[in-house]
């Protein structure tokens, strides 16, 4: 047993980072970005939606589950040793100064800063009077007519109020009997959340609008005092797979059940009495420390309809995506055949950077309209309401061709869309799935296979990012095109287990979770640990929290392995822990693209050469034992060295990054050479793209 070994024996469960503790340690990050008034002041305000969202979602899956199980009395703890109680105290002391200083940006940065470029956010009453009249109209003619207040009496008990519905409860008094009831409002989520003026640069909340007329809702009566307050539910679905006869019939009857779900949180804006919040914590059978104070408008993920204002001087840097130099045109008359270029040489790709529609959704239309394709095969776990991937798909099985899709219906917040996908795609007569019982599917994998002269052939794409277009401009994603014999048997063996009835088993070059995608990764990571000259890895992911493989690479740091993490989220890892950790180094890169990719890449010397797998896969025990996940080999050297310059560049990002210290805190690393992967990356997309354009220029004339 090494010295590593000892030690994590003698540390325990305080040898790990508690997961939702550093999940509030990212969020933390994003708002310290909200408030670098180097960025520009529309990017400051997306990141202010972002966590709104990310903390609505934390909410209705982690400390939801987390309240379950304090609810049923399960006494089992976090891999760190913390009880339930206990993450839920710590939680809650971690939140409240977030949002105090969501608060603060909010009010003293961003309102201020905002109206100095002819932006403003404002409530009702800030509004001279021709606004006021025009947003009578509005409410006239928009807002009153979905209206329905209810007054909470004997006759009328507590209304049900659903998932992140805003609402407003307001202190209704009769003038002849004097009694008081309180009412809820909804506010409607199908009108927007910050409403715009005429000329578009300036917004009203919504709910100052309507407080503002609630003499038209309750008429003849005196209006008291009015607060906004919002419920966030449990909205993790709860699946009896095995029970089923039908999956998407039971997932529909779940996303109905979700409405209803147990509430976990309320949030109400800030100044209202004590009395209020005790009969709204009474109704939702809430505590009080389910309670979160305020003094900023509920649900600021409405500030993207705020983002998408076109001011240049406070936007961010527009960039548009590349066509890689593969599949540009060489000359003004010939178009590039995507399946010719694959099928002499691999195409690696990288979006945002690379643009995906004329790559991968080109690649999926491509195939749909050739007459030599006989069978496209997909995964859906995310995609867009206006996809062209699906559009392709449904047009190439009119056309006779044979198409099967693998739709994950149990997608997290995307169960709707992929239903409706999925009906769709089984309309136009497409072969639709839904994976595996008890296992989500999230690989990301397309595989055509055409008639050629030699016989049937496959093209793959692979990659760690979903179909979706839309995210594809914004998410950090690796991908590769690749006409490889043995990554295409390999993945038509997969869709064969996804869509027929067979045991997952060992394959030529992809490696699959929850089969084997561990314990390779553990052998990996030891082959490392036994080199006797120092071993090397690098690993780019999301999130880690699985402890084998943390202990795993805690024992490699002990045989003197070189260890450096990029994970952009959660880390239960504790590196730089004297005996432990020595050799890991920790940080988080949060920039203007969600970081998303996932890279693992072990070795880098002469004698040990560097091998690198690209996939789906976090390593957190969801990934790797109730999913279905993939990694891919990059093989090709060029390729191998770019995703080498790209995880160098990580490493030396100095502008965007955080380095975790060893007891889970993280600190913004100083900026000395100012080095920012993503404006670099960008660079040199750019670059290559004009030198392109001037071959292809200089080819024609």
């Amino acid at each position: 047993m090494d010295g590593s070994s000892n030690v994590a024996e003698l540390l325990g469960p305080s040898r790990f980072v508690n997961r939702e503790l550093s999940w509030v340690r990212f969020a933390e990050r994003v708002i310290e970005l909200s408030e670098d008034k180097q960025l520009p002041l529309l990017e400051r305000i997306k990141f202010l939606a972002i966590f709104s969202s990310g903390l609505d979602e934390f909410f209705q899956v982690r400390v939801a589950g987390l309240k379950d199980r304090l609810a049923a009395s399960v006494r089992s703890k976090s891999s760190d040793g913390m009880s339930t109680r206990e993450q839920l105290k710590a939680l809650r002391a971690l939140l409240n100064p977030l949002l105090e200083r969501v608060g603060i940006v909010y009010r003293s940065q961003i309102l201020p800063e905002l109206k100095d470029h002819g932006v403003e956010i404002l409530n009702f009453g800030d509004l001279g009077e021709d606004d006021r009249q025009r947003m009578v109209q509005v409410f006239n003619n928009r807002i009153f007519p979905v209206l329905t207040p209810l007054a909470v009496d004997p006759a009328h008990p507590f209304p049900y109020i659903s998932n992140l519905t805003l609402s407003l409860v307001v202190v209704v008094t009769d003038p002849i009997s004097k009694e008081s009831r309180i009412a809820r409002v909804k506010v409607p989520p199908i009108l927007p959340r910050f409403v715009p003026l005429d000329d578009s640069t300036r917004f009203v909340t919504l709910e100052s609008i309507i407080g503002a007329h609630l003499d038209r809702l309750f008429p003849e009566m005196e209006i008291g005092h009015h607060f906004s307050f919002r419920v966030t539910r449990n909205a993790d679905l709860s699946l009896e797979e095995e029970e089923a006869d039908d999956l998407l019939e039971l997932v529909e009857i779940e996303l109905r059940r979700r409405r209803f779900g147990r509430a976990v949180r309320v949030e109400i804006s800030q100044g209202a009495p004590a009395w209020i919040k005790e009969v709204i914590i009474d109704e939702l059978r809430l505590h009080r420390d389910d309670v979160y104070e305020v003094d900023f408008p509920l649900d600021l993920s409405g500030l993207w309809a705020v983002y998408d204002i076109d001011i240049p001087e406070i936007s961010g840097p527009h960039f548009s995506p590349v066509t890689p130099v593969e599949l540009v045109e060489s000359t003004a008359s010939r178009r590039v055949n995507v399946f010719d270029v694959l099928s002499s040489q691999d195409i690696l790709l990288h979006h945002p950077y690379e643009s995906f529609s004329t790559t991968v959704e080109n690649f999926i239309e491509a195939a749909a309209v050739d007459p030599s394709t006989l069978a496209i095969k997909q995964t859906l776990y995310r995609t867009s309401g206006d996809s062209r991937i699906m559009a392709a798909l449904i047009r190439a099985a009119e056309a006779g061709k044979q198409v099967a899709v693998l739709v994950e219906l149990k997608a997290r917040f995307d169960e709707q869309a992929n239903i409706s996908w999925a009906k769709r795609l089984e309309e136009a007569g497409v072969h639709v799935v839904y994976g595996l019982m008890g296992l989500k599917t999230h690989i990301k994998a397309a595989l055509v296979i055409r008639a050629e002269e030699q016989g049937s052939r496959i093209y793959c794409h692979l990659g760690t990012g979903n179909y979706n277009s839309k995210t594809a401009r914004a998410y950090e994603d690796l991908g590769l095109l690749t006409s490889n014999p043995e990554i295409g048997r390999d993945l038509a063996e997969v869709f064969n287990l996804l869509t027929g009835f067979s045991r997952p088993g060992q394959y030529q070059k992809m490696i699959l979770a929850p089969a084997f995608l561990r314990s390779r990764l553990i052998e990996l990571i030891d082959e490392q640990a036994e080199r006797e000259d120092a071993g090397r890895i690098i690993i780019k992911v999301n999130n880690l929290t699985d402890p084998a493989i943390i202990d795993a690479l805690y024992a490699a740091s002990g045989r003197g392995v070189k260890i450096d993490i990029i994970a952009r989220g959660i880390c239960c890892l504790r590196p730089l822990v004297p005996g432990l950790s020595d050799n890991i180094i920790v940080k988080s890169i949060v920039g203007r693209y969600l970081e998303h990719s996932r890279v693992f890449a072990f070795g880098g010397t002469k004698e040990n050469p560097v091998r690198i797998w690209v996939g789906s896969a976090d390593l957190m025990e969801r990934n790797l034992d109730r999913r279905i996940e993939a990694i891919f080999p990059i093989e090709a050297e060029l390729d191998k060295a770019r995703i080498l310059d790209i995880l160098r560049l990580n490493l030396d990002d100095d502008m965007f990054s955080w380095s975790m210290d060893s007891s889970g805190f993280y600190a913004r690393m100083e900026t000395k050479v100012g080095i920012s992967v993503q404006d670099r990356l960008c660079e040199l997309a750019t670059e290559e793209a004009r030198r392109t354009q001037s071959s292809s220029i200089e080819t024609i004339f």
